[in-house]
């Protein structure tokens, strides 16, 4: 076997193959051992037609597509450990020659990552975040804690309030007539929620238990029902059930009750630590967000439409996979959205480049700054991934292949080269 490597325009290579025309035999033949079993020639049994025959009847050509695709990935992975070329994308392949008794030939077109010329990278300006929590948060944040935690009981002998959940039976005309999908019984509504069109909730602010109320909407413009935009609806609707939200009294007992400690006090200062917390993790991710955009807005690298594809591909799976953990498929999304493979394709193009190039500058970062992860650090992140995962860190260790290793390294040195970048920045 042999391998030719030219370089083309755009960070893009040809691999031309050339396999041993014995090697396109033995694939040949097993082309034809996998297929006998379905070829029917008169005066043979199923599965007993020599193949000279079956060549004479119909042409070597009968086998050559099933050997071809027997021989391209083994060939083309073999091959690509005598390659020096760091390959980013899928392979676009194109048989060359193909012909009984010859060598095989087949040329693959791939992306090669392509080099990054970095720009100015240390002392780039980052916004300074301050930490300071003030009173009025943690009193913010205790008081959605205690919204969390309200009662929510029926009341009597008054009208309906903003903020009240009603049970309600509703039914919309327009011009006179009930239309599709304009009714509803014992519905749950928040008042206030702006669920229902706009102008609905208010004016059921001050209706009474069992007696109808009209409400007089229009519909906007750009409503989902083509038949109903824009139109006046009148909606006759009866309250059956009013209830409120009780919010607990914020005091120690409510403090022993939401959180480990006994008094307000103890829980407040609990709360401005994780509010506190919060923010450093938020400065923090700004930083680093502005110090990379900036480098990679600094840094100049052509990057392969084949790599951006193969990028793509990869980020539409992950959608893909992350619907189906929430129990949907991937065409249901695209029905109920009515969204396409194509659009979706396009719509995330412009974040795989930039996940492109943020990669491919942290990269040339740690390089240009010899960051070198060692087989200890690789431990300790191995070590924490193991404690997540509720495995022993050998154990773990010893499932991870060498190539798995290797990309774990790779991706502490660019986050090392991310803390590099912080670490380097100007606060200003």
């Amino acid at each position: 076997m042999s391998l030719q490597v030219e370089n083309l325009e755009k960070n893009m290579a040809k691999l031309t193959i050339e396999v041993p025309a014995s090697e396109f035999e033995k694939a040949l033949q097993s082309a034809y051992n996998k297929q006998k079993k379905s070829i029917s020639v008169p005066g043979f049994r199923k599965g007993k037609v020599p193949r000279q025959m079956v060549e004479k009847m119909y042409g070597p050509e009968i086998f050559y597509e099933d050997a071809a695709n027997e021989l391209i990935p083994t060939a083309y992975e073999e091959e690509l450990k005598n390659c020096d070329l760091e390959i980013v994308s899928r392979p676009t392949v194109d048989i060359v020659q193909i012909k009984k008794g010859e060598n095989f030939i087949f040329t693959a077109e791939v992306a090669v990552k392509p080099e990054v010329t970095l720009g100015e990278y240390k002392g780039m300006e980052v916004d300074k975040t301050s930490t300071r929590v003030t009173q009025k948060e943690v009193e913010a944040k205790i008081k959605e804690e205690a919204e969390k935690n309200a009662r929510t009981v029926t009341v009597e002998g008054r009208p309906v309030q903003d903020g009240d959940e009603v049970i309600l039976d509703f039914e919309g005309f327009v011009d006179g007539e009930a239309f599709e999908g304009g009714k509803g019984e014992n519905y749950p509504l928040t008042i206030g929620s702006g669920s229902f069109i706009p102008g609905f909730e208010e004016q059921l602010v001050g209706a009474e238990a069992e007696k109808e109320v009209e409400v007089k909407v229009t519909f906007p413009e750009e409503y989902h029902a083509e038949e109903l935009k824009g139109k006046d609806a009148v909606f006759k609707c009866t309250i059956h059930e009013i209830k409120e939200k009780q919010i607990p009294e914020i005091d120690d007992e409510f403090a022993a009750e939401v959180s480990e400690f006994d008094t307000l006090d103890e829980y407040k200062a609990d709360v401005k630590a994780k509010i506190k917390e919060q923010k450093e993790n938020e400065g923090k991710q700004k930083k680093e967000d502005q110090a990379v955009e900036k480098a990679v807005a600094n840094a100049t690298m052509e990057i392969p439409e084949a790599m951006i594809d193969e990028q793509v591909r990869q980020m539409v799976n992950e959608f893909a996979q992350n619907m189906q953990y929430q129990g949907i498929s991937f065409e249901q999304y695209c029905q109920i959205t009515g969204m396409t493979l194509e659009k979706i394709q396009e719509e995330t193009r412009p974040q795989a480049v930039k996940r492109i190039e943020t990669r491919l500058v942290l990269e040339a970062i740690a390089k240009a700054e010899n960051i070198e992860v060692t087989e200890e650090r690789l431990d300790e992140e191995i070590k924490k991934m193991a404690e997540s995962y509720n495995m022993e860190a050998d154990k773990l260790k010893e499932l991870m292949g060498e190539e798995e290793k290797k990309q774990m390294m790779e991706d502490i040195a660019v986050q090392d080269a991310v803390t590099f970048l912080v670490e380097n920045a100007v606060e200003k």
